[in-house]
């Protein structure tokens, strides 16, 4: 069979079974749309943990990331895996303890204040749409390709699937479509990345053959270090790099991960605290399979795709690259009329002697980092049902947790701002109708956004991440671990970390109003989120202890919850 054969094949089976799994778990109550019910065990649990948290960023962006970054793609890995073990040992028991639905619910209830309540709501929806942008643009450039058209159109078909099955379902369709999802996409990470270890260096192990020897006798990684230098850039595995943007970065996804509403609701979904804590050591056991592999894809994929394009004869490329042409995310213009692609570093100064020699005028070859996962089976020549496998796994990815974001989003707003503040005795009909009427306009316009973002999937996710360490990590854990902190203070501190970090990603990245000589002590946008958080935490102290301390009743509160003897089902209301 063909590979669009094969690729349509195993994209209708996948979402067949995600659409037959949401239809048959419908939810039929608010506790089934928000909290599936809180009956899922905590071996699925952990494996819709783990696909909703491996996003298009972890499966598709972050392997292409590593790949034209080199080392310092390491702070992604380092990152977001700490900040899951963060959030698992540190975070996720004791708001299960609390028994709500969502941190807005937990701000609220713990600061005593529906003002808090709100801005949480807010600092929620920005996160979460956030996150939402990145994920559809992972949707559209999954579907450009599967489907051999226009990005934009696949953003387009991607909205219409997403909406589908994440109206119908709630959270409990959702948790269970995950959990066909985590299947499908870890299946689809690995078994291109066994072909290609073994290809490359006879071991089928990845994560060994990322440090093996290729045929030729010499280190994978030395060869790429050579081929890194030979066309201007600096050595693929070089530690020159800006030090403390590199510690910015990694704290703030890190911190980031402890903050995102999307994941912490997950920890709602199972019986019992103790099924929570379980839930969370199998996810880590889950998404740490994925991210060891990630670095070994980053490093064939990297040199498979130089040595297949350098000065290759366009009008000799293979299919692959046409029929990602046709996408608008890999491009070729001939800059110096000799017919080849050339692909160097035309921001090196070193390069001129280069360009002297062989009439080159700059870099010939546009490649957005996004689509390396998913080209990079095709560049290798694998069979056609392993990249229609990747296909599907990188679909998988990317729907599932935009799917737990939209979830965010509506339960945000149908239970935080109608149920808990502007309509308390709305019908439980009505919650659920506006739920879903607010998950239709989000992915609507997070798709619309999605198509022109602010920067690759990784680098709008790491926003997200940035904001959410800003506004939510401080309250929450000083909402835990500390009875002093008070509403006064977790109020100041929210507000200043989110408009400050908001502020420095829309100037910089969004606005373009500066370049990295420009950044505040060289932190870049991904990065500036810890500084939020910093100023959040010294704001949220000092306001605190120049104000009345929090009533004796929520003091005892934050003690029930660090100190539990046993917690029940997640409440409704």
């Amino acid at each position: 069979m063909t590979d669009n054969i094969w690729t349509y094949l195993m994209v209708g089976i996948t979402f067949a079974i995600y659409l037959g799994i949401a239809i048959w778990s419908r939810a039929g109550s608010t506790k089934d749309f928000y909290v599936a019910g809180g009956g899922v065990s905590p071996l699925a649990n952990g494996m819709a943990t783990a696909a909703d948290w491996m996003s298009a960023a972890s499966f598709l962006s972050m392997a292409g990331l590593i790949s034209f970054s080199g080392f310092i793609g390491s702070q992604y890995l380092m990152g977001w895996t700490g900040g899951y073990v963060l959030l698992a040992l540190l975070l996720a028991p004791y708001l299960r303890k609390f028994g709500k639905f969502t941190v807005p619910d937990f701000i609220g209830e713990r600061y005593y204040s529906q003002t808090a309540r709100v801005i949480a709501v807010f600092c929620a929806l920005f996160i979460s749409f956030t996150y939402v942008v990145g994920q559809m643009k992972g949707v559209g450039v999954a579907f450009a390709r599967f489907l051999e058209v226009k990005f934009e159109v696949g953003v387009g078909i991607g909205i219409v699937i997403v909406l589908f099955y994440t109206v119908l379902g709630g959270m409990k369709g959702i948790t269970y479509t995950q959990v066909a999802q985590y299947c499908v996409l870890i299946f689809a990470y690995l078994v291109p990345a066994i072909f290609l270890s073994l290809f490359a260096t006879g071991n089928p192990i990845p994560q060994l053959g990322l440090g093996g020897q290729v045929t030729d006798g010499a280190w994978l990684l030395d060869k790429l270090d050579t081929i890194h230098t030979d066309l201007g850039f600096k050595a693929y595995t070089s530690a020159d790099v800006n030090t403390v943007d590199m510690f910015f970065v990694t704290a703030a996804l890190m911190l980031g991960t402890a903050g995102l509403p999307h994941v912490i609701v997950r920890f709602f979904t199972v019986p019992r605290v103790k099924d929570a804590r379980l839930s969370a050591g199998y996810a880590l056991v889950f998404i740490a399979i994925l991210y060891t592999t990630a670095p070994a894809i980053s490093v064939f994929a990297k040199t498979n795709l130089i040595s297949a394009l350098q000065d290759k004869e366009y009008a000799d490329v293979p299919q692959w690259f046409t029929n990602w042409e046709h996408t608008g995310l890999l491009g070729f213009e001939d800059k110096n009329n000799d017919g080849k692609i050339q692909y160097y570093n035309d921001k090196n100064p070193d390069m001129d002697a280069v360009a002297a020699s062989n009439g080159w005028k700059g870099n010939e070859l546009t490649i957005d980092q996004d689509i390396i996962v998913l080209a990079n089976p095709e560049i290798s020549q694998l069979p056609a049902w392993v990249i229609a496998l990747v296909v599907a796994g990188g679909l998988a990815a990317a729907l599932s947790t935009a799917a737990g974001l939209l979830l965010v989003i509506s339960t945000s707003i149908s239970h935080d701002l109608l149920k808990k503040w502007l309509k308390p005795n709305i019908s439980e009909k009505k919650e659920l109708l506006a739920a879903r009427l607010a998950i239709t306009v989000a992915v609507i316009v997070g798709g619309i956004a999605g198509i022109n973002p602010p920067g690759f999937v990784a680098e709008v996710v790491a926003f997200a991440f940035g904001l959410a360490a800003a506004s939510f990590f401080p309250a929450i854990v000083l909402g835990i671990f500390s009875t002093r902190v008070n509403k006064e203070g977790a109020l100041a501190g929210m507000l200043v970390g989110i408009v400050f970090t908001a502020t420095y990603i829309l100037c910089f990245s969004v606005f373009k109003m500066g370049g990295p000589e420009d950044y505040w002590f060289g932190i870049s946008p991904k990065g500036i989120g810890t500084l939020g958080m910093i100023f959040n935490l010294v704001v949220t102290l000092v306001v605190t202890y120049l104000t009345p301390a929090p009533p004796v009743k929520v003091q005892e509160m934050v003690e029930s919850i660090r100190y539990p003897k046993g917690a029940g089902a997640a409440q409704e209301h």
